[in-house]
């Protein structure tokens, strides 16, 4: 493989996610978030994403922890050990690769391993339609203390509500103090400007009418969405509770909800672990044995 690739741009979308579209249609619920083209471009910079087009193409880049990686376009399964060792060259690993990809890959030459921070939380939509239980009351509780408090509204992400979404998430960022640019800032707001380009659902929602969250979910196999991004002005306790709540119940086929990565951060792993994953997908890393 050579050392350059291509940047990361919006022409590619189609040729990059027609593959990916496939290797989620093969590998099923269970493929890694990181597997769709709009992901890869809303966070191009921060990993430094670049395409490699031929006969074995793949995206290389920088995980968040320093290691050069290699994402397959193609199914590793599929290729002899000499010609997978081609495609990872000098990079550190493959990834992310799903555990249903691993069968096939030669143990003899290839070594592989997982990180809890990279695992992606997968939940039962239904746990978000009721949040019924002991261990979901409280999500329960917030919910039904905002509605009790607030006549709480939904409407689609168009151009007429795209500015209150902005001024929520300008909102969360002085919640959390952070100045524009940090977190997922950028990114977010990318997100919001291409939602119809990358096919986003995308919703606002109205306390009293006054902009209080938005979600931007990703549909991503027929019954798994993918929750890219949620903000909500903290002032609305409850907010999160209630926005996943509605996305849930107005799409009834949706079976399960897939809130992505912790990227090991202590808080990011609190929150996503309260609402009791039914399991952890995990990624790994495949590397040639020395």
């Amino acid at each position: 493989m050579n050392t350059e690739g291509l940047p990361l741009t919006l022409a590619l979308r189609g040729e990059i996610e027609d593959r990916m579209r496939a290797q989620r249609a093969a590998w099923g619920e269970q493929t890694p978030s990181e597997y769709a083209f709009s992901n890869l471009y809303l966070f191009r910079h921060a990993h430094d994403y670049r395409y490699f087009p031929g006969p074995l193409p793949c995206v290389a880049g920088v995980t968040y922890d320093g290691a050069r990686h290699v994402l397959p376009l193609f199914d590793p399964r599929l290729l002899a050990w000499r010609e997978l060792a081609g495609v990872l060259g000098s990079h550190d690993c493959l990834f992310p690769i799903p555990a249903q990809a691993l069968d096939g890959v030669d143990a003899n030459k290839f070594c592989w391993d997982d990180s809890p921070a990279d695992a992606d939380y997968f939940y039962p939509a239904e746990n978000f339609r009721g949040y019924r239980g002991e261990l979901l009351r409280k999500k329960r509780n917030l919910m039904q203390q905002l509605l009790a408090a607030h006549q709480v509204t939904a409407r689609p992400l168009t151009d007429d509500t795209a500015a209150d979404a902005l001024a929520i998430l300008d909102a969360w960022l002085r919640g959390k103090q952070k100045q524009p640019g940090e977190a997922d800032d950028s990114a977010c707001r990318e997100a919001l400007a291409l939602r119809r380009h990358f096919g986003l659902d995308g919703l606002v929602y109205y306390a009293d009418g006054l902009p209080a969250g938005f979600l931007l979910a990703q549909p991503f196999t027929p019954s798994v969405a993918v929750m890219r991004f949620a903000k909500g002005d903290d002032r609305y306790k409850g907010i999160y509770q209630y926005m996943f709540h509605h996305y849930c119940a107005a799409n009834s086929d949706l079976r399960w909800l897939n809130f992505e990565q912790d990227l090991g951060l202590p808080n990011f792993r609190q929150t996503k672990r309260s609402y009791q994953p039914a399991a952890m997908l995990r990624k790994f890393r495949v590397r040639l044995r020395a």
